[in-house]
């Protein structure tokens, strides 16, 4: 049985190998990807889908701006382990991603996708005409779903990230461990 939950930190291993695994390197090389970059998802907006105790699944949510002072969430990457697609995890995850950003007051979700895959969950490119995002993106994957009604009227110009930085890595330790390994090696 398949379980979907929040994610945990102890997860991120297991989530890199499956977006390694789903997307491959080319995966850095997206322009969803530039608005990830440094960034940590939005705070309680983070999905695994796990089946005895094996990671199979995740969806992210991330803070963005749908051109100058309009907010709204990024939705990706949607992962599904090979061998576990067409069982419904994919559609499950992105519906308790949504749930969960409307439920926490969220007032639209962007992606870049197939429209005929998330035009189940509402997804049109019906809103994102006058959108860009920082890259080469085919327009017509450029998606969004309104969770309150005329979220995105108007909308226009440069999604860009507005989300909390990820935590910098304290990297005095091994420098210093470096240093003394380097001074060791002098002496002898």
């Amino acid at each position: 049985m398949v379980t979907i939950r929040q994610e945990r930190r102890a997860d991120a291993a297991a989530r890199e190998a499956l977006l390694d695994v789903s997307y491959g390197p080319s995966r850095f090389t997206k322009a969803s990807e530039r608005l990830r970059e440094g960034a940590r998802p939005a705070d309680g907006l983070s999905f695994a889908a796990v089946e005895g105790g094996r990671f199979v699944g995740t969806v992210r949510l991330w803070l963005v701006t749908a051109g100058p002072g309009r907010s709204a969430l990024l939705l990706g990457p949607l992962a599904v382990h090979p061998d576990c697609r067409n069982r419904g995890i994919g559609s499950a995850l992105v519906r308790r991603a949504i749930d969960k950003a409307r439920l926490l007051g969220h007032r639209a979700v962007l992606l870049v996708g197939d429209a005929a895959y998330y035009d189940r969950f509402g997804f049109s490119a019906a809103k994102t005409g006058r959108l860009r995002l920082p890259g080469r993106c085919e327009r017509h994957r450029l998606l969004a779903l309104e969770l309150v009604p005329g979220a995105l009227e108007g909308a226009r110009g440069l999604i860009a990230a507005c989300g909390q930085p990820q935590p910098k890595t304290n990297l005095a330790p091994l420098v210093a461990a470096m240093r003394r390994g380097s001074q060791i090696a002098r002496a002898a």
